[in-house]
């Protein structure tokens, strides 16, 4: 493994789970990987919903193995959502950058150096990760999902120019005061969230980076956008539209 390059800068992963016990094992073993190979310091918070499927007992199997100065557990008693998820662990976080990913797999922490390296060559407020600008490319999504996704972004971009090119995206690197402004900010629920961080953060005057990456479908499991999430999406998009 690389060495600890003793910059000062730490990064803190929160990780929202909810019935990601077989994917868990697997995003920790790859983001200790690729953390370790690019020698930044880190520490991973799960922030596990009540999840009925044991995802908890993997996680602290993992705490034993990776110890617990990297896996930090802060279950949650049920399933409160993504927004506060991130509230409840920006609480725990010791690092000055926060990296907010989703546990299914469907972000690879592979690109977790290319984040850093665009965040410090430019500053950045929060750099975002996007599926369509570069070689950013969409694997395993079909054509439907891939046409809302985009129609999403598109919709979106024209009600609110929110000068970034994927708000849908939550694979992000955020500076640590930077994301609780944010968080303390939003209103919305699931999956707009994402996307209301993104425009508030325009709101504020925030600066944006961005980074291309791949984005693969949830490798197990449903997907979590159903039907009703595209539904509250458009209602949640209508009403930042009016906030706006």
């Amino acid at each position: 493994g690389a060495t600890y390059r003793g910059d000062g800068d730490k990064y803190s992963v929160l990780l929202p789970t909810y019935n990601e016990r077989e994917n868990l094992p697997l995003i920790v073993w790859l983001l200790v990987k690729y953390f370790g190979e690019s020698g930044y310091e880190y520490e991973i918070i799960v922030i596990d919903d009540g999840s009925p499927d044991g995802t908890l007992e993997v996680a602290e199997q993992l705490q034993k193995i990776y110890g617990e100065d990297k896996i930090l557990l802060r279950p949650r008693a049920k399933k409160l959502g993504l927004g506060t998820a991130y509230i409840h662990g920006i609480k725990h976080a010791r690092g000055n950058y926060v990296f907010i990913m989703d546990a299914d797999l469907s972000h690879h922490p592979k690109f977790i150096p290319e984040f850093i390296k665009k965040q410090r060559e430019g500053g950045y407020d929060l750099v975002s990760g996007t599926r369509y600008r570069g070689d950013g490319g969409v694997y395993g999504w079909d054509l439907r999902r891939k046409l809302i996704s985009r129609g999403a972004n598109y919709v979106t971009q024209v009600l609110l120019r929110p000068g970034a090119s994927d708000l849908t995206g939550s694979f992000r690197l955020y500076k640590k005061e930077v994301l609780e402004s944010l968080v303390e900010r939003c209103v919305s629920r699931g999956y707009v969230f994402q996307m209301e961080m993104i425009v508030r953060a325009r709101q504020l005057n925030y600066t944006i980076g961005e980074v291309p990456i791949s984005f693969v479908d949830r490798v197990y499991g449903e997907s979590k956008l159903g039907g009703n999430e595209i539904v509250s999406f458009l209602k949640g998009l209508l009403t930042l539209f009016a906030t706006t």
